[in-house]
């Protein structure tokens, strides 16, 4: 039920009522993308025994991970009925679509019907991830950053808690079953969360009470379509789209990748939690930092190191320790963008619109899905490596680095 409108005869008490109640939503943000993030950061493993079992070609099963992201173009639309009709439709919907998605992928007897019900899925997750993100923007005004990361946070790390059990199913029962007691797992804890989700009242504002360093720069709220209109968001747009892919990359191809290297068994289950943790705490790490000394100038820092440890990777990874370190050096920085850009969102264009704006941006991940997922399936195709690939995207993340200087990026100005 949503909380009753702010008494103003008492302000104060109503106030700090919301100031508590705020907490107990982003707690169900990172539930939802610790979920969720099933689909993202466990495909890996999904995909090599797929590989295994159905005898399917690389780009193939590449191709689903491509159709997922491609998916998550639902969420402008599912952010704009949420943004007009609140939440709590919206993500009972798409929780089973999430489950749905992953227990009719355990019929698929070809790729084409692989395709059609991951991306099911997929309109399911782009959906609760716009939803999750916009509660930061919406909820935390006044702490954008920390807020935008903590659910991002959920996204990132929340295989790290399912992918030993995952891959412990798949060598015990196989990728069916597997894709079966999933989607159920996920309908369990999606179901119950999305009925207590909401947003705050229209009018409501936080305390003045330790204010971000970094405050909202928006002069008014801006339309998709006035957004759409500012060069600034086609920086945004493009920095974000290749500065993900390098966590893309690791989450459909990692065991494929740790394969090519020559990595033991042992480093690679390592991984499977190193690196989701890594994910979830850059985008933590991320969101503080951000606040403190800007959107611009973390993002230079952090794209930066994260394209010189990919191109550090390609040269050095056979080294299994080498490997882990980097990967988990990747995981580290590259999550972060999905903080940041939730915050840089609220801070240029504002929040009326926020779940909207921020997922006509996430839209970016569908083009991150197509580099990391199908056009990386066919460069290793033909060229035997993936190294390749490895190569364009720390190029690309490098070029996004410089695009977002303080003196390129910078909100937009006043009319």
């Amino acid at each position: 039920m949503r909380p009753a409108p702010a008494n103003a005869g008492n302000p104060v008490p109503e106030a700090s009522r919301y100031l508590r109640y705020r907490w107990f939503i982003i707690s169900l943000a990172i539930l939802l993308n610790m979920t969720i993030s099933i689909y993202q950061y466990s495909w890996s493993l999904f995909a090599s025994n797929i590989q295994e079992e159905f005898g399917w070609s690389l780009p193939a099963v590449s191709l689903t991970f491509t159709i997922f992201q491609l998916a998550n173009f639902s969420q402008p639309f599912s952010g704009a009925i949420a943004d007009a009709r609140g939440p709590k439709g919206v993500g009972i919907a798409s929780a089973l679509l999430v489950g749905l998605g992953f227990i009719l992928s355990s019929q698929a007897s070809a790729p084409w019907q692989l395709w059609i019900c991951f991306g099911l899925g997929g309109i399911g997750v782009g959906a609760l991830a716009g939803l999750a993100g916009a509660a930061g923007i919406k909820w935390f005004p006044d702490k954008r950053g920390l807020a935008s990361g903590l659910t991002a946070f959920g996204y990132g790390s929340g295989t790290a808690i399912f992918n030993l059990i995952i891959q412990a199913f798949l060598g015990v029962y196989g990728v069916r079953p597997t894709f079966i007691y999933t989607g159920l797992l996920m309908l369990a804890i999606l179901l119950p969360a999305v009925l207590f989700f909401q947003y705050p009242p229209a009018a409501w504002t936080p305390a003045p009470t330790n204010p971000s360093p970094e405050p909202s720069r928006v002069f008014r709220d801006y339309t998709p379509g006035e957004m759409l209109r500012t060069p600034q968001w086609f920086l945004i747009y493009f920095s974000f789209t290749f500065t993900i892919s390098t966590i893309l990359i690791f989450a459909a191809q990692m065991k494929m990748i740790a394969r090519e290297f020559g990595i033991p068994q042992s480093h690679f289950d390592l991984l499977l939690i190193l690196f989701p943790l890594g994910n979830g705490i850059s985008r933590i790490f991320g969101g503080v930092v951000s606040d403190r000394i800007g959107r611009e100038r973390t993002m230079v820092i952090f794209y930066v190191l994260l394209g010189l440890s990919v191109f550090t990777l390609i040269s050095f990874g056979a080294n299994p320790v080498v490997f882990v370190i980097l990967v988990f050096l990747c995981g580290l920085l590259g999550g972060s963008p999905f903080a940041i850009y939730a915050a840089v969102i609220g801070d240029y264009y504002g929040a009326k619109y926020a779940t909207t704006n921020y997922g006509v941006t996430q839209t970016s991940k569908a083009w991150a899905g197509l580099i990391s997922g199908w056009l990386c399936g066919v460069l290793v195709a033909l060229t035997g490596s993936y190294r390749l690939p490895l190569f364009i995207i720390a190029a690309c993340t490098l070029a996004a680095g410089v695009l977002s200087h303080p003196r390129l990026l910078k909100p937009p100005r006043r009319k």
